[in-house]
């Protein structure tokens, strides 16, 4: 166990970090499996937009990289055009 009161802090810090990324980066996927679901051109345009905006912030806050976020925005988007209109 840490010995110094500042390591104890940084335990306690770090596992809250920990489950806040966790849950964040689990709802992401969640709604990428959503959007990839969607069979209507309209209503996945429409959740692209939220789940664009929630990628760009998780790739703010460093909880997945910018680069798997360009991806992810990239392949979806692509997913979108294919739809039959």
């Amino acid at each position: 166990m840490a010995n110094h009161k500042s390591s104890i802090k940084r335990i306690r810090q770090t596992e809250a970090r920990r489950l806040r990324n966790r849950y964040y980066a689990k709802t992401c996927r969640n709604a990428v499996r959503r959007v990839r679901k969607m069979t209507d051109k309209a209503e996945a345009q429409a959740a692209f937009v939220k789940l664009t905006a929630m990628l760009d912030k998780l790739a703010a806050k460093k909880t997945i990289s910018k680069n798997k976020a360009a991806n992810l925005k990239s392949k979806i988007q692509k997913h979108i055009n294919k739809l039959a209109a």
